[in-house]
């Protein structure tokens, strides 16, 4: 992933009592003849939230913005193009919540060049014993994948990946052209090379075939999420980006209603609460090791982590053919260990809350064999037995 070290600069956030502001970046250039168009789109995107009660398609209608996603579920509000007319006169608007610009957010893999990761999971120490021994195949839980799509077709799914909700091209099929997606779904619930071999698998795309999207098209995949989930749901999010209050708001609702979150905590070598939404305390947020039980190199960490799993060199299913797979590293390769780990927990325990499927994971985990693990990081490593 080409732009893993610039994750998105921090979102600005704009209250609806503030006083005059200004675009992204400090500029003031969103005029409506540059959003028309096309110039300027990105940078004058924003997501509004409005007062609950309040009709978001309303307050939109009334200042004549043609949204290009509206938000019922995470939040109340919408994300669209504002010249700066019209975000000021939304600023002024007492229906008016808050006003965040919209940012990029990426997914969180590095590439590099056999599947260690689920060997490692089922022992509690090293050396690797070669197998990976299961009870549970997560059979009856749905696992919502938050990223590029999924290569539906591929083998390693055997029918159990189906289309969710395709956030980057409306009406689209949610296939993957990118292969972070289906890497990660791969890995969550692959028939070779993943950790719940039964688990359903849905494709949630927001992110594109580069592997970015915005804010508020993450929030659009979460609200669906939210609306439509199944009982019994885990959700992996393996992307991220700058510190976002509405992310962190849409993340915090869809556990809320009843879905179980893990979220790859970043690979920019720093604290990750500084990012969002790997810093959301009722998610289960996770950093990378190799090999040796050490902290991947490239490995965000800190307080707001919960728990350490495999992330380097992990083969899983690729999207250029329906046997294809492929060797990558990152936070994003960890984040799914667990989300198919969580699975294996749900499908034992049905009914369990976001709370007691983090709470278990991280009282079952292996307690100090992370190196180097990073200032403030829980010495937790993953572990798939109960």
């Amino acid at each position: 992933m080409k732009k893993l070290s610039a994750f998105a600069a921090a979102a600005l956030v704009l209250a609806a009592a503030c006083g005059d502001v200004t675009a992204p970046g400090g500029a003031s250039h969103c005029s409506r003849d540059n959003i028309a168009t096309g110039r300027n789109q990105a940078e004058c995107s924003y997501i509004v939230s409005v007062h609950d009660g309040i009709s978001p398609e309303a307050v939109a209608r009334d200042h004549g913005v043609m949204p290009h996603f509206v938000y019922h579920d995470v939040l109340h509000g919408f994300a669209g193009w504002l010249a700066d007319s019209t975000r000021d006169a939304l600023l002024a608007d007492p229906r008016v919540e808050m006003i965040e610009a919209d940012a990029m957010e990426f997914e969180q893999t590095i590439q590099s060049g056999a599947t260690w990761g689920i060997d490692r999971v089922d022992q509690r120490a090293l050396p690797l014993n070669g197998s990976y021994s299961y009870a549970s195949t997560g059979a009856g839980v749905t696992a919502y994948i938050i990223d590029t799509g999924i290569l539906l077709s591929h083998n390693e799914f055997g029918g159990r990946a189906v289309k969710g909700f395709d956030a980057v091209t409306p009406g689209g099929n949610a296939q993957d052209c990118n292969g972070h997606g289906t890497h990660v779904a791969g890995t969550v619930g692959g028939a070779t090379y993943g950790i719940a071999k039964a688990v359903k698998l849905v494709a949630v795309r927001v992110l594109n075939c580069a592997g970015s999207s915005t804010t508020s098209t993450v929030i659009a995949g979460v609200d669906w999420v939210t609306h439509n989930h199944a009982p019994n749901a885990v959700a992996n999010m393996s992307l991220g980006g700058g510190a976002s209050a509405m992310l962190d708001n849409a993340v915090a609702a869809s556990i809320a209603s009843g879905v179980t979150y893990v979220l790859a905590a970043g690979n920019s070598r720093v604290d990750a609460c500084g990012f969002s939404p790997a810093r959301l305390p009722a998610a289960i947020t996770v950093g990378a090791t190799d090999a040796t039980d050490t902290r991947a190199s490239f490995s965000n960490f800190g307080t707001c982590l919960d728990i350490f799993a495999p992330g380097v060199n992990i083969n899983a299913a690729w999207h250029t053919g329906t046997t294809t797979t492929h060797t990558i590293s990152g936070t994003s390769m960890a984040a799914p260990h667990v989300a198919g780990v969580a699975a294996l927990y749900v499908a034992s325990h049905p009914g369990a809350t976001p709370q007691q499927v983090r709470d278990a994971l991280v009282a079952n985990a292996t307690t100090g064999a992370v190196k180097n693990g990073g200032t403030g990081s829980p010495n937790t490593l993953l572990f798939s037995n109960y």
